[in-house]
């Protein structure tokens, strides 16, 4: 239970500066002005509801998507304070109008706060075109409103029936809480270009995440767009969160739930859980306070140290690597840290004050509090250590995971080792197939990953030989969502493609001796060229992660149609363009229309112009938006479970597009 006696007022505010700054430079206060920075401004307001429900002060939140660009989001919480501040201001409008003020700053007022340093509020005030802040203290509701930061008038005491006129109705449960604070704001189109509207899943992804952090606490969520109510609340928190990561794979044991705090003149909450599963990957998601910490930090990187610290020394210990020599495991040398990310799954979360946290910048991406490891390190070491001790069969089931990973890996490095010494995997021979470009500057080089040997014949006819490498590729390539490297080594189509990427692969990744910058996937328009390029996704994202993230990897649209008469010709990428085509320029002569089946049809001239001149072609780029929901979208369709798979299909028959 909170602590009652703990007061939250005016002089709980500190004030350090004005709002004039995030709208000259709105980038160094949310990252950037896109679709991301746009979120991350709901993010802010939804995160002071959430800091008021880790601090025991709010069991209730509301959120809502209006039609008119607005987002309202509501709590029980203790209201931001309205009582006059030193300044002689309200401490309410200096909270909204002045960056690094609030109450996130004293150390008193919370003690976990996803709000860095109190800019949270200001800044989302100063980037709105309009926003309206409205609390429910000692039985009064007070309210002010401003444009792009600025009040429109003093704090000002409203009626319950002039609020009903002004606020959504599905915020009315925010009458009958003791105290409250509800915002609700529009984002400024001047600053955000190139959209001002909020996307309903990533909203809707925000909040779920963010229940499972807070267990008990109920959010619900109302979109008057798509005219849905979606609720979650999670008993359990981050067990939960790992149980719904997990549901599509198969898992080695029952979940193990590490908590504790470290004080040592920093106190640090710590709260980890981990699983193994019988998948080839890793997934680990961290948290600080209710910030996802996509990029990690110390908190993750105290983990893993103490994650393979304590596995290595049972495994040790126990002689379950190899037989004892001399007193230590013979084989025990053979394990790399590299062994136990194979199938773990883990959230990692650590709370701690706002006033100590430190982000790599506003956008709190990556934690950067060394005191965050050890406490992690700490807590990760000691629970997991009796955990192991206490359960042994599932100590045996890790271990027996990692050995296996490690055989795998070292099957693996044979397998590469035997290519190297014919010459190729580094870059020394390229493969056959490959017709490399001349350009040996990997920033203007492309590489075209083409599906048969025709359309690869008609590829290296008609690209451009200064800066465009095609390979072939011989049908469909291994799943690489169910097979270890090894496999992917030994299968000769993948070996082409690892040689003449020349990145490497597995323990000798290096993306920065990639040859070329992009990488364009060009297959047929029909479900075989849907599935090659899945097939090549699952690889990349797999296997060569960071060129995923970079934006290396691009997809190539090439037309489905021709349409032409006479001296007229044209190509039409969709249905639609086709017809659109036909009735702007055929409207008195019926034209000749040829659907393409595959690239190979096409002449050197026709695919050089449609889909390979920089000039005219469309390229898709393919980039990670959420890597935990990619990453189940890989399991879910590429895995060994059908069950999910069949779900999927029978979810989303009515969406495909049929190849008939």
């Amino acid at each position: 239970m909170p602590d009652t006696n703990q007061l939250y007022t005016a002089a709980n505010i500190t004030v350090l500066e004005g709002l004039e700054p995030v709208r000259k430079r709105p980038g160094m206060y949310i990252g950037s002005t896109d679709e991301r920075g746009l979120h991350h401004l709901a993010t802010e307001i939804i995160d002071n509801s959430l800091d008021e429900a880790i601090g025991g002060f709010a069991t209730h939140i509301t959120v809502s998507m209006e039609n008119d660009g607005y987002l309202t989001v509501s709590d029980n919480g203790r209201g931001i304070p309205v009582d006059m501040h030193q300044s002689g201001v309200s401490a309410l409008e200096i909270a909204m109008t002045k960056l690094h003020a609030g109450g996130k700053f004293s150390g008193t007022a919370y003690k976990a706060s996803g709000g860095l340093h109190g800019v949270g509020a200001s800044a989302v005030n100063a980037l709105s075109s309009h926003l309206r802040v409205v609390v429910k203290r000692d039985k009064q509701y007070f309210t002010q409103e401003y444009t792009r930061g600025n009040p429109r008038y003093k704090v000002k005491t409203i009626t319950e029936s002039e609020l009903k006129s002004i606020i959504p109705s599905t915020h009315y449960s925010f009458f009958s809480a003791t105290t409250g604070t509800l915002t609700t704001f529009k984002p400024d189109a001047e600053i955000f270009k190139k959209s001002v509207d909020f996307n309903y899943k990533t909203i809707k992804n925000q909040l779920r995440e963010r229940a499972y952090l807070v267990a008990g606490v109920h959010i619900k969520f109302y979109s008057a767009i798509t005219d849905t109510v979606t609720n979650f609340y999670f008993e359990s928190g981050i067990k939960s969160l790992l149980s719904h990561i997990n549901r599509h794979k198969t898992t080695l044991h029952d979940i193990v739930h590490l908590s504790g705090s470290v004080d040592e003149g920093l106190p640090i909450g710590v709260d980890v859980v981990i699983q193994y599963t019988d998948a080839y990957s890793e997934s680990i998601e961290s948290f600080a306070n209710t910030i996802n910490t996509y990029d990690g930090g110390a908190h993750v990187t105290g983990f893993k140290t103490a994650l393979t610290k304590v596995l290595k020394d049972y495994a040790d210990k126990n002689n379950l690597v190899g037989e004892k020599k001399n007193g230590s495991a013979k084989n025990g040398s053979l394990l790399s840290s590299e062994d136990f990310k194979e199938g773990l799954s883990a959230v990692v979360w650590i709370k701690m004050s706002s006033s100590d946290i430190q982000f790599e910048s506003q956008t709190k991406t990556k934690l950067n509090n060394v005191e965050a490891q050890s406490a992690v390190y700490q807590v990760v070491k000691t629970g997991l250590e009796e955990y192991l001790e206490e359960n042994p069969a599932a100590a045996r089931s890790i271990i027996g995971k990692v050995v296996l990973a490690a055989r795998a890996r070292l099957a693996a490095r044979a397998a590469r080792d035997a290519v190297v010494r014919k010459g190729a995997l580094e870059g020394l021979t390229l493969p056959g197939k490959l017709a490399d470009c001349q350009s040996k500057d990997p920033a203007v080089s492309e590489l075209f990953i083409v599906e048969g040997d025709s359309a690869g014949g008609s590829a290296k006819m008609g690209r451009d030989r200064k800066h465009q490498a095609i390979l072939p590729l011989g049908g469909k390539i291994l799943n690489t969502e169910r097979a270890r490297l090894d496999k992917i080594v030994e299968f000769e189509e993948l070996k082409d493609l690892i040689v003449a990427l020349g990145m490497g692969i597995g323990e000798t990744l290096d993306s920065g001796k990639l040859r070329y910058h992009r990488i364009i996937i060009m297959t047929d328009a029909d479900v075989d060229g849907a599935h090659i390029s899945t097939l090549l996704l699952t690889f990349f994202f797999r296997h060569m992660h960071t060129i995923v993230e970079e934006g290396r990897i691009f997809m190539a649209l090439p037309p489905l149609y021709k349409i032409h008469s006479g001296n007229l010709e044209f190509y039409a990428f969709d249905d639609a363009e086709k017809d659109t085509i036909i009735k702007t320029h055929f409207s008195h002569k019926p034209p000749v229309i040829q659907r393409y089946k595959g690239l190979g049809e096409m002449n050197p001239e026709q695919l050089w112009e449609t889909t390979m001149d920089p000039q005219t072609r469309i390229l898709k780029q393919i980039g990670i938006e959420e890597a935990s929901e990619a990453d189940e979208v890989f399991t879910t369709l590429m895995g060994n479970q059908v069950p999910p798979r069949r779900k999927f299909i029978q979810t989303h028959a009515k969406l495909a597009n049929l190849d008939i």
